[in-house]
């Protein structure tokens, strides 16, 4: 018997339902992680033991739920610098690289120095900060500009200053400051290090192992800030304008070619801001391999968030998850797997805010 019903797809012409972006997202994490539960048990794995042993070894303890948060870090800053620009429709790919100049121009302060050696802990990382940001600006301005005054596309120059920044960085590292002929500089001063909550194990006995470090409170500050800006302020309402309608937005007499140049500059000091936490939180020194891919991961961070700032912080600690259980799992690629089939999934999740799927009848199609 002849199906009486077929699919078909139409454009949306009504606003997007409030509930849907947050549907859209939560399917494609849930069709992922099924998904690559197939290919493991089509590879001879055992997916509900896997799944168990990824949340035990990212939120079964206070100890590895810290790591997770530790990992997740980065990842809320970089999301938030990519979320930000993607608002206004600039798609800056370049995170990477701006989370690598962050932590070269942080470790500037430390390696050459900026300020006295004997310094306070607070001057120090201040300063740390302040030259993130500067760095991760910097790497910002740079296709921002371009793209502003000669209308070169960000995609392409973002992501060639990824390359520019690893090896910028790798030449420093392999020379001038490399320890003992190491790919990785001198340990900094324990003025340089970011306080984390396991340096206060001596008064509070249940803080011991917890490696959280004060670059977490930067990340929840800076997701307010940007909440702040795109949803309260009046530069937030001209983003969301270029963005949306570039014509409407000159028609307006908004500045387009100095807002370009602003987000981009803003986003990348946010992802500077990150390098420098990863350098002074975790490592506590400049090495060669110091992101495992911080800035792509914070794309997809940002794409499965809407764009999001609060949903952002959500989604990292998940993408912090997979990393730690990058570490444990067996086959490691599984974590990678799952990384990009999300990214797959969302993608094509968006599908569903532009478009809706109808279940037609043949007679009411013919009338």
């Amino acid at each position: 018997m002849k199906n009486p019903f077929t699919l078909q797809i139409e454009k949306r012409s009504e606003d997007i339902p409030k509930w849907l972006p947050l549907v859209t997202s939560l399917g494609a994490v849930l069709v992922a992680f099924i998904f690559s539960g197939l290919v493991l048990k089509m590879i001879g794995g055992q997916p509900l033991r896997v799944l168990g042993f990824f949340f035990t070894a990212t939120f079964g303890s206070w100890g590895v739920f810290s790591d997770t948060l530790v990992k997740a870090t980065p990842l809320i800053m970089v999301g938030l610098a990519c979320s930000l620009a993607f608002k206004m429709k600039l798609w800056n790919i370049g995170a990477e690289g701006q989370f690598y100049l962050g932590a070269f121009f942080a470790s500037m302060v430390v390696l050459v120095p900026l300020v006295p050696p004997d310094s306070p802990k607070v001057v120090v990382l201040t300063a740390m900060v302040l030259m993130g940001m500067i760095g991760g600006a910097l790497w910002g301005f740079i296709p921002g500009i371009l793209k502003a005054k000669y209308n070169v596309n960000e995609i392409i120059t973002t992501l060639m200053l990824n390359y520019v920044a690893i090896y910028w960085n790798n030449y420093w590292i392999f020379g001038k400051w490399s320890d003992a002929g190491f790919q990785m500089t001198p340990m900094f001063e324990k003025t340089a290090w970011l306080p984390r909550l396991s340096d206060y194990a001596k008064q509070f006995n249940a803080l011991s192992g917890i490696t959280l470090h004060l670059g977490v409170v930067f990340g929840l500050i800076a997701a307010f800030v940007i909440w702040w800006i795109i949803e309260r302020s009046r530069w937030g309402y001209e983003i969301k304008l270029i963005g949306d309608n570039p014509k409407a937005a000159r028609y307006a007499g908004l500045n387009i070619s100095r807002n370009i140049i602003l987000v981009m500059m803003i986003s990348g000091a946010l992802a500077g801001l990150a390098g420098m936490a990863e350098v002074s939180g975790v490592v506590h020194r400049l090495q060669e391999r110091i992101s495992p891919g911080y800035g792509f991961s914070g794309i997809i961070v940002a794409w499965l968030s809407k764009l999001n700032p609060f949903a952002v912080i959500i989604v990292s600690i998940l993408f912090g998850a997979l990393i730690v259980a990058g570490r444990e799992i067996q086959p490691s690629g599984i974590a990678f797997l799952l990384q990009g089939t999300i990214l797959f999934m969302v993608i094509s999740s968006d599908v569903l805010l532009r478009y809706k799927i109808r279940l037609v009848r043949y007679n009411e199609e013919k009338a």
